[in-house]
């Protein structure tokens, strides 16, 4: 049976990777497609549609409508491929040595081709197997919260979720939560010969760049050795900045974005509380030399780390799936698992493929690791039979 769930997951994938869904980009293309292949084995499916309805989730059950069920979840969107070295085309899969090349195989469209392949057995098991597949996980989170609270207000209480990031098969218990911030500077144009007369608005973010640094510095010098995470402190990097017109003039504006992961025993508004007092203390100090001068800092999004609290039966019972017997596992980048688990899922991470493939260049999903996967999802038809 493994090998006929591999042909029609490849088919699947193949499918899902040619789907340019970039978190930037809409998604409905390829939610459209998912609905379509559920209905065709008679699966009824909802989506959870974002603000303007350029994007959705969508969620659907498969099997009997009963407690005790299964959720597997993956997000839909991808990061960019802009400025990569591709040696194929990142939207086609391209088999070379067992590895399938392709924007997405690893992170997660190869779980959700998994997943989807995986239907017809599911329609057969005693208990449902809730299939949640989200938009803008890589921006922060952003998408699941609302499918997550339908999901718990109106799904028979599943026994567990599994998040299928990529961890090698391996069973994840933990791992750090993420917040970005947008910083904006509204300085006052003046010639650059007169500083006097005008504020800088990149001066200014050159300044607070430096305190995120220094912050940066702190934590890693202040790190818990008995952490399990790799790093084992908090990171903040700022990931994108832009500011001015041009060398000779004073600039008007400038602003960055920067994230921050903690693990779980880490607050990250205690972290950034002396930078934000510092902001709105320069905030008042710049509106009372220049009126229109400001300086904001904005949370874009925030998503809670995960634990291994409470969701011992279903590490368990991943285990018994996967013959997995190490250590329980953590990880440093945060996904959508901490949502799950914040309302009220006990929720475990477990996919193909390894993160530090994720995000790449010839990105890719070994073929032995896409068969594991496979094999996960017989073995999870089963154990609900």
């Amino acid at each position: 049976m493994t090998e006929s769930l591999i042909s029609s997951a490849r088919e699947i994938l193949a499918r899902l990777i040619a789907f340019d869904t970039t978190s930037r980009n809409s998604n409905l293309e390829l939610i459209a497609w998912i609905e379509d292949f559920l209905a065709g084995h008679g699966v009824p499916s909802t989506r959870v549609v974002n603000a303007d309805g350029s994007k959705a989730n969508l969620y659907a059950s498969v099997g009997p409508n009963v407690e005790g069920g299964v959720i597997l979840s993956g997000h839909s969107d991808v990061v960019p491929v802009d400025g990569q070295a591709w040696d194929s085309d990142p939207w086609t899969v391209t088999e070379r040595n067992g590895l399938l090349h392709g924007r997405g195989t690893c992170d997660m469209k190869g779980f959700i081709a998994l997943a989807l392949a995986a239907v017809p057995l599911f329609r057969k098991s005693a208990k449902p197997v809730h299939l949640a597949f989200s938009y803008d996980e890589e921006v922060g989170c952003l998408g699941a919260p609302a499918m997550i609270e339908e999901m718990a207000e109106k799904l028979p209480k599943p026994a567990l979720a599994i998040i299928g990031e990529p961890t090698m098969m391996k069973v994840v218990s933990g791992h750090k939560g993420i917040t970005v911030h947008e910083v904006e500077i509204l300085g006052h144009e003046a010639h650059s010969s007169l500083t006097h007369l005008g504020l800088s608005a990149n001066m200014v973010a050159v300044e607070l760049m430096h305190d995120l640094a220094e912050l940066a510095r702190n934590l890693w010098e202040n790190a818990d050795p008995e952490s399990p995470f790799v790093p084992p402190h908090a990171t903040l990097t700022i990931g994108r900045m832009e500011g001015g017109t041009a060398a000779n003039i004073l600039a008007r504006r400038a602003h960055f974005v920067f994230d921050l992961r903690c693990p779980p025993d880490v607050d990250p508004e205690a972290v950034l509380a002396p930078f934000k007092a510092k902001i709105a203390a320069l905030d008042g100090e710049m509106r009372g030399a220049f009126p229109e001068a400001a300086v904001t800092i904005t949370r874009l999004s925030n998503a809670p780390p995960m634990t291994p609290a409470g969701s011992e039966a279903a590490e368990a019972f991943v285990r018994r799936l996967t013959g997995d017997n190490s250590p329980s596992g953590v990880v440093s980048y945060a996904a959508e698992a901490g949502q799950f688990q914040q309302a009220g899922f006990a929720t475990v991470i477990c996919g193909p493929g390894s993160i530090e493939q994720a995000h790449q260049p010839n990105e890719y999903l070994a073929a032995d690791q896409f068969a594991r996967g496979a094999d996960f999802m017989e073995r999870l038809a089963e154990a609900l039979a």
